[in-house]
Formats: C-alpha cells, sequence, structure tokens
C-alpha cells in the first residue's frame, strides 16, 4: 500500500494598517511586539523590573460590573469531531448528537481557491515483506505517540475528581474504574449457557449481571452483542418488579462496566420502574441512580424532575456530599430546578468554609452547566475562599470556579490578582479547553493581564490541532477582545487561522463560531479573506439569520469593516437591502437607549449653546456598525465652525426635552459603577461588545465624509458633501464600559471604530469619562471651557491640508 502526502498552502491573510487603506501580507514573523500602554495608561500592577508589565489603577472599583451575555456562548456547546470535553457531553435531561467525524470537504469560490499541488512524492512500494512490517510498526507507533499526545491535552478531565475526597460519596456515585479482580471468560460462558432458558430467581439474575460486569475488558466489549446475554436481559425485564430495589440498582450498576446501550430495552424497563419506586426510595439510592444514568449517557428527564421534587421535601436531611453530588447531577441534567435555588444559596453558605476546593469547583460546574443564577454574594464569598487557597487548588476546579465568575459577570479583583501570579506557570500543563476558559473570563471581564496573555499565546500553537471550531474562535475574541498581539502574534495567528480553515465543516452547524473568530480578528486589523469571503456568502448569511442567536449585528459590524479597510477586498459582500435592515434596527435601539444619556444629552446641549445652535453639532452614529455614538463637528480652515445638522431627524428635538437631573445618585453610579439593584441595560450599553450582549448600541445611517485618496467604500459619505480644507471632528464620549477593568487602554471594538473613523477621514477627539463625568457636577462654565479647548485645540487645524 502506498502513502500519499498532500500539502495545502495556508490560504492568504489581509492584514492592513490603521491609516492606509492598501491591505497587505505581513511577512515578519514575530517582529511585532505586544501592544505598549501610552504614558497615562496604567492597566495593571508591573513586576519589577519588567518594562511590558501591565498595572491595573483602581479608578472607583468597588461597583465596577462588566455587561457581558454573549450571545454566541449563552447556551452553545458544540462538540468537535474528537475532542468533547464534558461540558459538551451528553446531558442527563437532554439528548444531544455531535457532527460526524467524516470532514466536509471546504470549498471556495474558483477566483480565491488554493489549488492542491500535484503529488510527486509518493512512498515507493515495499521491496519485501520485512520492510512493509517495519513500516506498519512504525505507523503503530506513530499513531499510538499521537494518542498519547492526543490524551495529554484531550479536555475530558474527570468532572467527578471531587468524589475521591471523602468516603461518603462511595455510596453515592458508580464506581466506572476497572474492578479489582475480573472474572475469567470461561466462567463468563459459563453463566450466559445458565440462562439460555431463562431460569433463575431474581436473586441469580442479580448475581449473574454482577459477575459479567466483572469479565475482562475485551469480553466486556462484545457481551451486548451475544445474543445469550440478550436472552439475560429480557429475562431481567420480564422480572422486573419482582426485584428488591437493592438488586435493581445493582443490575444498573452492571449496566455500565458492561457498557450498555443508552437506548436498552433493558435500561427502558430500569427507567420505568425506578420512576414508579422512587417515592418509596432513599435521597443515597435516588442520587446513586441518577449518578448511574450519567454514566450511561442516557436522558432522564422524568427520574431528574421526581428527584429534584424528593430533594426539596427532604432538604433538611441533605448531608454536605449529597448535596454536592445533587449539583453535579443538575448540572449534568442541564435543567435547573427553579424551586431550589434559594436552598441552594443558602446550603452554600451554610457549608462554605467545610467545602473542599474541589467540591467547590464541582458545585460551580453544577450551577453553570445548568445555567443556574447565583446571587452576587454567595458568588463573591466563593471568589473570597478560592482566592486565599489559589495555590491548592487544582486547574479543573479553578475553571469551574471561572465559568461561574464568568457567567455572573462579578468582578472579584483579589481573586484575579491572585490567578495572574498563579496561573501563567501552569498553562503549559492545562488542556486546551481549560486555557480557553481562562482566556475567555479575562476578555470577559475586561481584565488584562499581559503575563497570563503572553503565557496562553506562548503555548497555544503547539495545542492549536485540539482546538475545536469554538475554541478557535473564542482564542481569537479574547485577543482580539482585550486588543492584545503577543510577542508570537503571527505564529499565534497564523496558527488559529489555519485551525479554522480545518474546522470550516463545522461553522454550517455552529455559524456564530466563525462570526466571533473573524470579529476577533478584525478588531487587531487581521482579515482573512477567504474565511470572510465564506462568511458573506448568500448560503452562510441565511444560516446565521436561522440561528437561535442574535448574529445580525455581528455579520453588519464584518462586513462593514471589510469594505471601509479591505479595498481590494473582491470577495462577497452583504447585499445592501439587508446592511439598511440592520442600520435601522441599531438606529431603533439608539433613539431609545444611547442619544439620551445623562453625559452625552449635556455634551450634546453644551456644545449647541458654544457654537452657535443644534445646526452645528450632530448626536448620531457616524458609524452605525461600532454601535456608539458620535458628536460630530465641522470646522473650516480658519476654525470656525461650519453648520451641516439641517435635516437632522427627531434627535435634537428629544435632547432638549429629556429632563434628565444631574443627581448625586446618578452622578455617583456613573462616576463610580451600575448600582446592584440597575438593570444591565440602564447604563454601559454602549460599550458591549459584538458578539458578547445582544441589544448593544446602534445609530443613525448619516455617514457624511470623503474617503482618503484611492480607497473606494459603500460606508462613505455623498460626492460633493465634503468642504476643501475642512475638519470633521468625531468627539467620543466614552464610559468606563469601553475600556479594560480599572485601566484607560480600549477595548478591541472601540480601537476599531476610532481606526476606522479615520480611514474616514475624521479627527478623533476622546472625551473621556475619567475627565468628563467628574465635570458633569462642576459649573457650566467649567464645562463649557474643557468642550472649547477640546473642539478648537490648534492641533487640530493644520490636519485640514
Amino acid at each position: 500500500m502506498a502513502t500519499v502526502l498532500m500539502c495545502r498552502r495556508l490560504p492568504g491573510l489581509s492584514r492592513v494598517t490603521a491609516f492606509s487603506t492598501t491591505a497587505k501580507h505581513k511577512a515578519e514573523c514575530g517582529s511585532s511586539k505586544g501592544k505598549k500602554e501610552k504614558p497615562g495608561d496604567k492597566p495593571r500592577a508591573a513586576k519589577t523590573g519588567t518594562e511590558s508589565g501591565a498595572t491595573i489603577q483602581l479608578l472607583k472599583p468597588q461597583d465596577y460590573r462588566v455587561l457581558y451575555n454573549p450571545a454566541a456562548y449563552a447556551k452553545g456547546r458544540a462538540r468537535s469531531q474528537q475532542h468533547v470535553d464534558r461540558d459538551s457531553s451528553q446531558a442527563l435531561g437532554d439528548t444531544f448528537t455531535g457532527p460526524g467525524t467524516a470532514q466536509a470537504l471546504q470549498t471556495f469560490p474558483t477566483a480565491s481557491s488554493q489549488a492542491l499541488p500535484p503529488v510527486r512524492n509518493a512512498l515507493p512500494k515495499a521491496k519485501s515483506s520485512t520492510f512493509l512490517e517495519h513500516t506498519i510498526l512504525a505507523t503503530l507507533h506513530k499513531e499510538e505517540a499521537e494518542k498519547e499526545k492526543q490524551e495529554l491535552h484531550n479536555s475530558k478531565e474527570d468532572p467527578r475528581m471531587f468524589q475521591k475526597g471523602r468516603p461518603e460519596y462511595r455510596s453515592l456515585s458508580c464506581d466506572s474504574a476497572e474492578p479489582a479482580q475480573t472474572l475469567p471468560a470461561e466462567e463468563g460462558d459459563s453463566i450466559l449457557q445458565s440462562v439460555a432458558g431463562c431460569e433463575g430467581s431474581p436473586g441469580i439474575l442479580t448475581d449473574y449481571f454482577f459477575k459479567l460486569s466483572h469479565l475482562p475488558a475485551e469480553r466486556r466489549m462484545v457481551l451486548v452483542s451475544d445474543p445469550r446475554f440478550s436472552a439475560l436481559c429480557h429475562c431481567a425485564v420480564t422480572a422486573i418488579r419482582l426485584f428488591s430495589t437493592p438488586d435493581l440498582i445493582q443490575i444498573l450498576k452492571a449496566c455500565v462496566p458492561l457498557a450498555v446501550p443508552a437506548s436498552h430495552p433493558l435500561l427502558n424497563a430500569c427507567e420505568a420502574e425506578f420512576c414508579r419506586r422512587a417515592w418509596d426510595m432513599g435521597l443515597e439510592q435516588l442520587l446513586l441512580v441518577a449518578d448511574c444514568w450519567r454514566c450511561l449517557d442516557r436522558s432522564v428527564p422524568s427520574y431528574l424532575g421526581i428527584l429534584f421534587s424528593y430533594a426539596n421535601l427532604h432538604w433538611q436531611d441533605l448531608t454536605l456530599p449529597q448535596f454536592v453530588q445533587l449539583l453535579y447531577i443538575i448540572g449534568e441534567g442541564r435543567r435547573p430546578p427553579t424551586d431550589l435555588a434559594q436552598k441552594v444559596e443558602s446550603t452554600i453558605l451554610k457549608h462554605l468554609d467545610a467545602f473542599t476546593l474541589e467540591e467547590l469547583g464541582a458545585i460551580c460546574l453544577g450551577l453553570f452547566k445548568s445555567l443556574s443564577g447565583i446571587s452576587d454574594h454567595v458568588m463573591r464569598r466563593i471568589a473570597d475562599r478560592v482566592a486565599l487557597q489559589m495555590e491548592d487548588i487544582s486547574t479543573y476546579a479553578l475553571v469551574n470556579v471561572l465559568k461561574m465568575l464568568r457567567y455572573t459577570r462579578m468582578d472579584h479583583l483579589p481573586l484575579m490578582r491572585e490567578l495572574g501570579k498563579v496561573i501563567p506557570a501552569r498553562i503549559p500543563a492545562t488542556n486546551i479547553q481549560g486555557i480557553m476558559h481562562i482566556t475567555l473570563t479575562y476578555s470577559s471581564l475586561h481584565f488584562f493581564d499581559e503575563d497570563v496573555l503572553a503565557a496562553v499565546a506562548t503555548s497555544l500553537p503547539s495545542k492549536v490541532s485540539y482546538c475545536r471550531s469554538k475554541d478557535a474562535a473564542k482564542f481569537l475574541w479574547s485577543f482580539g477582545c482585550l486588543d492584545y498581539e503577543p510577542p508570537n502574534e503571527e505564529e499565534f495567528y497564523s496558527s488559529l487561522i489555519k485551525q479554522l480553515h480545518t474546522k470550516l465543516h463545522e461553522f454550517s452547524k455552529f455559524p456564530e463560531h466563525l462570526l466571533t473568530a473573524l470579529l476577533g480578528l478584525a478588531f487587531v486589523k487581521r482579515f482573512p479573506e477567504e474565511l470572510i469571503d465564506f462568511a458573506l456568502r448568500e448560503e452562510f448569511v441565511r444560516k446565521t439569520r436561522g440561528s437561535k442567536y442574535e448574529l445580525n449585528k455581528d455579520l453588519f459590524t464584518l462586513g462593514k469593516s471589510v469594505e471601509i479597510e479591505c479595498p481590494t477586498y473582491r470577495g462577497s459582500r452583504l447585499p445592501p437591502q439587508l446592511c439598511q435592515e440592520f442600520t435601522e434596527m441599531v438606529s431603533s435601539f439608539a433613539e431609545r437607549e444611547i442619544y439620551i444619556r445623562p453625559e452625552i444629552v449635556e455634551a450634546t446641549s453644551l456644545l449647541e449653546s458654544m457654537l452657535g445652535g443644534p445646526e452645528y453639532v450632530k448626536n448620531h452614529m457616524i458609524l452605525p456598525h461600532t454601535r456608539s455614538s458620535d458628536l460630530e463637528v465641522r470646522l473650516a480652515a480658519d476654525g470656525h465652525p461650519i453648520p451641516f445638522n439641517f435635516k437632522d431627524p427627531v434627535t435634537a428635538k428629544k435632547l432638549k426635552g429629556v429632563g434628565v437631573s444631574l443627581t448625586d445618585d446618578l452622578m455617583s453610579q456613573l462616576i463610580q459603577g451600575r448600582a446592584h439593584n440597575q438593570s444591565p441595560t440602564e447604563v454601559g450599553n454602549e460599550a458591549r461588545i459584538p458578539g458578547q450582549e445582544r441589544g448593544d448600541a446602534a445609530g443613525t445611517p448619516c455617514l457624511g465624509g470623503a474617503l482618503p485618496a484611492g480607497a473606494t467604500s459603500q460606508v462613505g459619505p455623498k460626492p460633493g458633501q465634503w468642504q476643501p480644507r475642512e475638519v470633521r471632528l468625531a468627539l467620543q464620549v466614552s464610559n468606563r464600559n469601553h475600556f479594560c477593568y480599572g485601566s484607560r487602554r480600549l477595548l478591541g471594538l472601540h480601537c476599531l471604530k476610532r481606526r476606522q473613523l479615520r480611514l474616514l477621514g475624521y479627527m478623533v477627539v476622546e472625551i473621556p469619562f475619567w475627565e468628563w463625568f467628574p465635570l458633569l457636577k462642576r459649573t457650566r462654565s467649567e464645562k463649557l471651557s474643557y468642550l472649547h479647548y477640546k473642539v478648537f485645540c490648534p492641533a487640530l487645524l493644520p490636519k485640514a491640508g
């Protein structure tokens, strides 16, 4: 047999500089360094003697809240072909079928496809049987080595490790380990032969199942297909009501090592019988049976409903191990019993100091998998304890705590600081899904830690082949969201982009992952044209429109960003009518939520007074796809303001009649953060990142301005509107959620917006929250003086030429 080696070139990657409209390919591998902070920026406490270390200086950290509810990640649990973590395994209360193992062909348009090179060097035929044997042996050894390497990074961490911490779990859980003593195969054959006539009492049948479960593993593998075993199962089904409850539990436990299929008739009968007997069983037995169903990967929603009702009635009798085991079962069932929420929280607080760290990890994983809400107080107490003992907690349990921290959108500075000290050294030994969840925690909480991100970037390329499509997407999203390009940026990004091509067949089923990845790349000025062409094709757009997630805004942001930053791109584009639909959608939201914010209303009103009227300033979205507002002002070459806002719809009228009072309480919320009793949509919507939160900011489709020479874009202004030597200002009234936690480092979306505004010829003028929000409580003259300086800064006028 000849082996054919086929090679394929990595598709082209457009890399666009910040102030150029010409796309180019970047070839200097490893030449770029991580982005540096401006002198005034203080992202994070740096280590002594390290220039690149970042520092976080708390502005008002006590009530800082991160608004994070990514649509693409709320419930999606995609499976990869080979590496499926426990988070994505089949749920007890739900059935799930992962994609098949056969890869779909990657198809690209003829114009941009990369042809496979001809096969030139096929291996020669074996000259002798000895050579062939050596070749086969070498191949087998290579496969075994690859398998061992795969297992090293496999995501299937054992979520049941917490059960090893207390002997009480032995009676609550099914031990799936290999039996210490195996039964000789001959005795197994004797048992199977004796049941041919379906004779024997329930006790004897139970003993048969127990003994067969102790056969050697290779014998058990073929036992289910043996007709004699089927006859034994039929006997058990016939006598199902004659078994005592302990005997029936013993049979169910035996089915685990026997690998009885989840749909087997014996299991159908057992489930029905256990549901019938449940109210006569003890809580210990109910939890053990539930654990057996988990090991058998069988969905048993009816049984779980009975278990949760039983636990609710006997809650006072729950021991600590029973409570942890119950939360584990709740998580694997993926369906939270809402009537237990308050009892769960009170029990966590009751036993908080008695839980082992692994049990705390199991509790957080159960809450996370079942999407169970938890109060800030309880989550903060858990985080307090983990922060104090982080050196002692396993990485797996720590990652589970981070999942719940991310889900509750909680800022916990002591835990994040301690994590930054502990986790970089652990990353090389952590599996790829664990690394992904660590990285996603940092990006979702907007917490920038260069040491952690650099460690992730260094470790990832060698493990990238174990990334599922959603893992690659979340890595790209996280680094783009934090606007961080690591020292090995070319190796890091090229390996992930290559993996996206490898997983292209998965995106038809999970379109949200491709959009997430491409937006993360766009934030850092990377535009892989073949993948973008695939994402903007009509058939893929149709899949996103039919998704259970809100992906329209993500499509809009990607499509318009490509138009502005990739003038040489010739692939698929969003249809104009679709762009108009998306624009109207975000505009409607902006009029309700964005334009009426106190800090924007005040700035708009003062600018109108200062410049001479509402026709000199416009509160709108110059780039609607970036979903945040701009205050546009136009100046002539001599510095005089130019009137232009003659057709402003109802926005100006609404601004004058809003009637927002700048009370001390409101100012405290603006400066220090959202109050705990305030809804997430009331403050900070403008800062939400695409793919993270539904209902992001929006804007009106007013795109006045001319493109730089040589650039072509459908988002540009109409011809003739840009006067000679005219300066167009885009004033950015930012808020704290536009920046990384406790720093002045802009998030990726807002870097993208400013970059694109400059490409369209605008001068970006910052009105940062740390300057503007305190001024809101000062006198009118002080505010006018500040805005006058920002608008009429002499440095702006020479740029008009």
